[in-house]
């Protein structure tokens, strides 16, 4: 398995959700106040504009050292030269994925149900996006919320067969609820709406990774 990516804050750019900001600022922002990876999830269809924001958000991103992956689309990952991607159960097979990315890419699944979950090749997924943890406006999870017990049931099953598998909460996650996740057993939280739709995004996301290491901390303790 490769060394794990820091998930305690998964910052996911949407373009589309930034209240009309800019989206490179933005990104910059949430990694100022503490994201530790960010995934920019662009479902516009022509490929131009989005392997243009991702070569954007790589080169405005390397400097901190914070890793850029993308939603999807490992033809956009590819040219832009992104750290990787995450893959949901529409999209290319994880094991075709590292094929074409090649062993230092990062890959990532999302995980919604223990069959799922099941499926996981450690040889070819990095890290798992487990949800959806709560309802969210942000996008349609196509499953009901698993809530922080739902959760934490899942992640048991799943670390039952990979034990330390690598694990973001995804899907509805704010400041409110962060603390829960963490505790359910997630390594960290993956967010787009309590970021970037964030009257100060720096702020938001240092109030989340504040939470986090805070609960996983605590979580640590004998």
């Amino acid at each position: 398995m490769r060394p794990a990516l820091d998930l305690r804050l998964y910052a996911v750019l949407d373009p589309t959700l930034t209240a009309g900001r800019e989206p490179v600022a933005c990104a910059l922002a949430a990694v100022r106040g503490g994201a530790t990876l960010v995934q920019l999830r662009d479902k516009r269809c022509a490929a131009r504009p989005v392997i243009a924001l991702a070569r954007a958000l790589r080169e405005a991103l390397a400097p901190s050292g914070v890793p850029l992956l993308v939603d999807d689309r490992v033809d956009v990952a590819l040219a832009a030269a992104a750290a990787g991607v995450h893959l949901g159960k529409e999209d290319m097979e994880p094991a075709d994925a590292r094929r074409l990315l090649g062993p230092e890419a990062r890959i990532g699944v999302t995980v919604h149900h223990a069959a799922e979950a099941d499926t996981i090749d450690p040889a070819s997924a990095d890290y798992a996006g487990v949800g959806p943890a709560f309802a969210t406006s942000s996008k349609d999870p196509g499953d009901p919320p698993l809530g922080a017990d739902g959760l934490a049931r899942l992640l048991r099953h799943l670390r039952a067969r990979l034990p330390g598998f690598p694990v973001c909460a995804i899907a509805g996650i704010t400041s409110a609820n962060a603390a829960s996740v963490i505790e359910a057993g997630a390594d960290g939280i993956a967010v787009i709406s309590a970021l970037f739709l964030a009257e100060d995004v720096e702020a938001a996301a240092r109030e989340l990774r504040a939470i986090v290491d805070r609960t996983l901390a605590r979580r640590k303790r004998p």
